[in-house]
């Protein structure tokens, strides 16, 4: 076995970052993702930096441990040949809007009748069921709608700003890969298949309203919305003499022990700002602004020493740079130089998960485009004449030199 979903196959019509993100963890958990792009490829392979064209930066790191097919699914023979893989895939996994789905002859009910097992997993702007169904959604309009830039607004003082991540994408593949797997998990105790959707507006609803209503989860309102202490202006890496650290003095406990070890314990018991975790939320600004001026007074590495002798979590702050030189990184392996067949030396992360009995291990590097398009295409007994005449109508696409 090669992971816990050893044994699943999944066809994976997903492109940029959503999507591959949820098929490359069950890929990294084992499962045989074959990736299908159109004869142009999943448009992330053109967005460097790149070694060579076709092999961006973005793409490498999303779809490792699977197989590329060129299929062209506006041609009949193209869908043909999909339905035809579907009769023996468990997932079929797409991230366009269900209407383009539908018009492709690619809906559910079409699968379905070739598969009544498969679990059909779609992840797209909106819930089908309002009036911004047909909407389409990228990862900053979601950011936009979901509140981030706002809250980073209220927290800073500045203009509103994006998260610097595509932030949205990467957590709602997350939840699209949980969505698929427990699909399928109920799938091994009923027999039964299903349509899955994963909204990305209303996923992503789901974290930052966890967080954010406050006060206005209660009818009528107790408080505005927003979480003190997410918002709370200081609340960022404290500069010291020399850097910035990371510091988390949170329960009472690390409270009377910060005290203690900068030789002001009697403040705990003197302010009342400080007393309790209710009262240091209800003064956050004072709490983190009276933080920023004491870690000012010493260096980075004189705070990590202190606050280690007095159990309270702290960390430097990193830099890109600073991840790669990591001694705990270094020491678990986390990150590893491997060769690619055609993009040579480059760093591959591990898969973070750690199994007893059915460890994940790398089985495939990120694929060229179209790289096991006659492999697949054999693998689902099509003859080789059959494949000559495929190739020959640009229905499909081998690997190009």
């Amino acid at each position: 076995m090669s992971g816990p979903l050893d044994g699943i196959r999944v066809l994976d019509l997903t492109s940029v970052i959503m999507g591959p993100t949820a098929s490359q963890q069950m890929a990294d958990l084992g499962a045989d993702v074959i990736k299908v792009e159109p004869p142009g490829g999943d448009v992330m392979r053109q967005s460097g930096p790149m070694r060579h064209a076709g092999m961006g930066h973005f793409y490498l790191t999303t779809n490792r441990n699977k197989r590329s097919i060129v299929l062209d699914l506006k041609q009949p023979a193209g869908r043909d040949v999909l339905l035809h893989m579907a009769a023996s895939a468990d997932v079929l996994v797409y991230n366009i809007r269900p209407q383009a789905m539908a018009r492709l002859g690619l809906g559910y009910e079409d699968l379905k009748r070739v598969s009544p097992k498969i679990i059909y997993a779609g992840a797209y702007g909106f819930s089908q069921r309002g009036p911004y169904a047909a909407r389409p959604a990228y990862d900053d309009l979601i950011q936009g709608m979901s509140g981030i830039p706002w809250l980073s607004a209220q927290a800073s003082g500045e203009k509103p700003r994006y998260a610097p991540m595509v932030l949205v994408d990467r957590m709602l593949g997350l939840q699209l890969c949980n969505a698929i797997t427990t699909a399928l998990f109920h799938r091994e105790r009923s027999g039964q298949g299903q349509q899955v959707d994963v909204p990305m507006f209303e996923g992503m609803l789901s974290l930052v309203l966890g967080e954010h209503l406050a006060g206005r989860l209660f009818e009528p309102a107790t408080a505005p919305a927003g979480y003190q202490r997410s918002l709370a202006r200081d609340r960022r890496p404290y500069e010291t003499r020399d850097g910035f650290i990371c510091v988390l003095v949170y329960n009472d406990k690390h409270w009377r022990s910060f005290f203690d070890a900068i030789g002001q314990r009697p403040m705990f018991d003197a302010d009342e700002r400080f007393h309790s975790q209710n009262q240091r939320l209800t003064h956050i600004a004072h709490v983190y602004g009276y933080l920023g001026e004491v870690f000012l007074t010493r260096t980075t590495a004189e705070w990590l020493d202190l606050l280690e002798r007095a159990d309270i979590p702290a960390a430097r702050m990193y830099s890109i740079d600073d991840i790669l030189e990591d001694p705990h990184l270094q020491a678990t392996g986390y990150l590893e130089q491997v060769t690619h067949p055609s993009e040579g030396e480059m760093l591959r992360t591990a898969i973070p998960s750690e199994w007893s009995a059915t460890p994940p291990v790398h089985r495939h590097h990120a694929p060229l485009l179209g790289e096991n398009t006659l492999e697949i295409l054999r693998e689902h007994g099509y003859g080789e004449e059959r494949i000559q005449e495929l190739l020959g109508d640009a229905v499909v696409r081998g690997p190009q030199a």
